[in-house]
């Protein structure tokens, strides 16, 4: 943050290539530090009062901030985004002075504060930084009215689930007297969950399911990703809306794991987690905006992350922070990509685009990669993360799940390969006409560079490479996610370490590695995907029979913000009646 101001003080006083500079020199700094702080968590804990508040037994006016293996991974991840993000920025807009740097290190701050702190209240403080921020830069280009549109989508209706975290946040406070998780957990324990508790709960979860994009709370995802900065749209799919799925498993676990039924819990992310897959894997299929597509992609994995958390074991969390790891190098890679397309053709249409990019084979063979790698191709990490997700389901007694952690993969990613088949080989059927009415195409786009660009520069290409490059080392990071689910079961410890007092926990230690069942669900999926991409490319009759309840979800995803706050108004009502049946 004080970088952030410094360059906002410095203004358009400072040349743009020393804001670059200065802007991504940061960020990576900031990798650094938190690579360290990971290799130190490992062990256990870090645990800081700020101001040297420190709690009376189990009571404190103070506010801690709590670094562990999870919330470490995660800050890691938004650092590494961040950066990849400003560097594909360099030289990017026509004209741009520090604000856009400074709005993407406010943005990083907002996250990281987010993660790190364990009280309620600053979550929710560094909740509207974060979100406050990416309001803005969504709505970048102020000039252009879908921008506007966009970001007033995104900014009313997360607004509006801020404003329900809040009320819960007031009704914990007037409960308990305390604000702290872990204060908040032991004033609540060894009672059972009246009404205003679970009230409280569904409201604060109301604004977390928000950012998430749970379906029915969902509807902003896709207009703000059309129309935000293309390295803007890496952070939002990679990291901003799986840290709304974490505060809904932090402020569970710590707070409320003492005093709700755990069956409720689960109940919960299963239905969001379920209905929220398949809708984002339908609507993603049946795209042609390449933004939107992938977009819509993104809340189809989320719904396999939430029915993921479902377990409620260590594994599962493993699962869910490997998952989102590797998730979060496949699309950046992608968003860059079309970001690319978008700057050299001012298109991001399927159809239109269709056979132009022949020539640029580097980025044709980079894209089906990150198609192949987002549908669950081994050993990346997302089929490493589905296959421990799997597992732990599977243990939960929740082996039906598993169908749907192949199915979904499967229509996500023939639908991201369909894509690049067809704009940068020129594959499958040629559009047709009787297309060209559909209301969101991705014709007619401003390119976001000074000119429109040929060859793809050296800044952009390393950034696509670096976030992909990462999707394949978080393989390797089974002893990391193990560490991170180890401690995330062990609540009696995280309460121990933030209210000494308490007594100390002892959570079993969770071992993540590959299965040969892991291996071939991910090499299954792959198959399946490249078939179900082949009709689509070859057949595309088959689904006609589709079109007609498919424009129905496209006509509910209006685009009219009253709409929007209706749907989130029945989720509040859809939540309410799954933790208090």
């Amino acid at each position: 943050m004080f970088v952030a101001c410094l360059l906002l003080g410095a203004g358009a006083r400072l040349p743009r290539a020393a804001a670059d500079a200065i802007a991504t020199g940061t960020a990576f700094a900031v990798v650094a530090m938190l690579g360290v702080l990971l290799a130190d968590v490992h062990s256990g804990r870090s645990v800081t009062w700020l101001g040297g508040y420190r709690p009376d037994g189990t009571r404190s006016l103070g506010t801690v901030l709590t670094a562990d293996t999870l919330n470490t991974a995660l800050a890691l991840l938004a650092a590494f985004l961040t950066a990849c993000a400003l560097l594909y920025s360099w030289r990017y807009f026509e004209a741009v002075d520090a604000r856009f740097h400074t709005m993407m290190l406010l943005f990083l701050a907002g996250m990281l504060g987010f993660l790190f702190t364990g009280d309620l209240f600053t979550m929710f403080v560094f909740f509207e930084l974060m979100g406050g921020v990416a309001y803005a830069l969504t709505g970048y280009r102020v000039e252009e009215a879908d921008s506007v549109q966009g970001a007033l989508n995104f900014g009313v209706v997360n607004s509006l689930g801020a404003y329900f975290s809040l009320m819960g946040i007031g009704a914990l406070y007037a409960r308990t007297g305390q604000l702290g998780l872990a204060q908040i957990g032991v004033a609540l324990g060894g009672r059972p969950a009246d009404l205003l508790v679970a009230g409280a709960f569904v409201l604060v979860c109301t604004g977390l399911l928000v950012k998430a994009a749970a379906v029915p709370f969902h509807f902003w995802l896709a207009d703000a990703h059309a129309v935000a900065p293309t390295p803007v749209c890496v952070l939002f799919s990679g990291i901003m809306v799986e840290l709304g799925a974490y505060g809904v498993l932090r402020v569970y676990r710590v707070a409320f794991g003492g005093v709700l039924d755990p069956a409720v819990f689960t109940r919960l992310l299963l239905v969001l987690g379920v209905v929220t897959a398949v809708l984002g894997a339908i609507l993603c299929f049946t795209q042609r905006h390449l933004k939107r597509l992938l977009a819509y992609s993104t809340i189809a994995h989320m719904g396999l992350f939430l029915c993921g958390l479902a377990a409620q074991s260590g594994a599962a969390t493993a699962g869910f922070l490997v998952s989102v790891a590797g998730h979060a190098g496949a699309k950046g890679a992608l968003f860059l990509l079309v970001g690319v397309l978008k700057d050299r053709y001012g298109n991001v249409d399927e159809d239109q685009l269709y056979g132009r990019a022949k020539g640029f084979r580097l980025e044709g063979a980079l894209f089906t990669a990150a198609g192949l790698v987002l549908c669950g191709l081994p050993p990346f990490g997302v089929a490493f993360g589905k296959a421990v997700a799997e597992h732990a389901s599977e243990e939960a007694g929740q082996s039906w799940l598993l169908a749907l952690f192949v199915v979904v993969p499967t229509v996500v990613g023939a639908s991201v390969l369909r894509a690049g088949l067809r704009v940068y080989f020129g594959l499958g059927s040629p559009p047709r006409d009787e297309d060209a009415d559909e209301k969101t195409t991705g014709g007619g786009e401003e390119p976001e560079t000074p000119q429109r660009i040929h060859r793809i520069p050296g800044g952009m290409l390393a950034a696509v490479l670096l976030v992909l490059a990462s999707s394949a080392a978080v393989s390797f990071a089974g002893g990391i996610a193990g560490r991170a689910g180890t401690q995330e079961a062990d609540r009696a410890g995280y309460l121990h370490d933030t209210l000494p007092v308490l007594p100390a926990g002892e959570a079993e230690s969770v071992h993540v590695a590959w299965t040969a069942s892991g291996l071939l669900a991910g090499f299954g999926t792959v198959v399946l995907a490249m078939a179900l991409t082949a009709l689509a490319l070859w057949r595309p009759g088959l689904f006609q029979a589709l079109e007609r309840p498919v424009r129905v979800l496209h006509r509910v995803h209006s685009g009219h913000l009253g709409d929007y706050v209706a749907w989130l108004l029945a989720g509040v009502t859809l939540l309410g009646f799954l933790v208090h049946v």
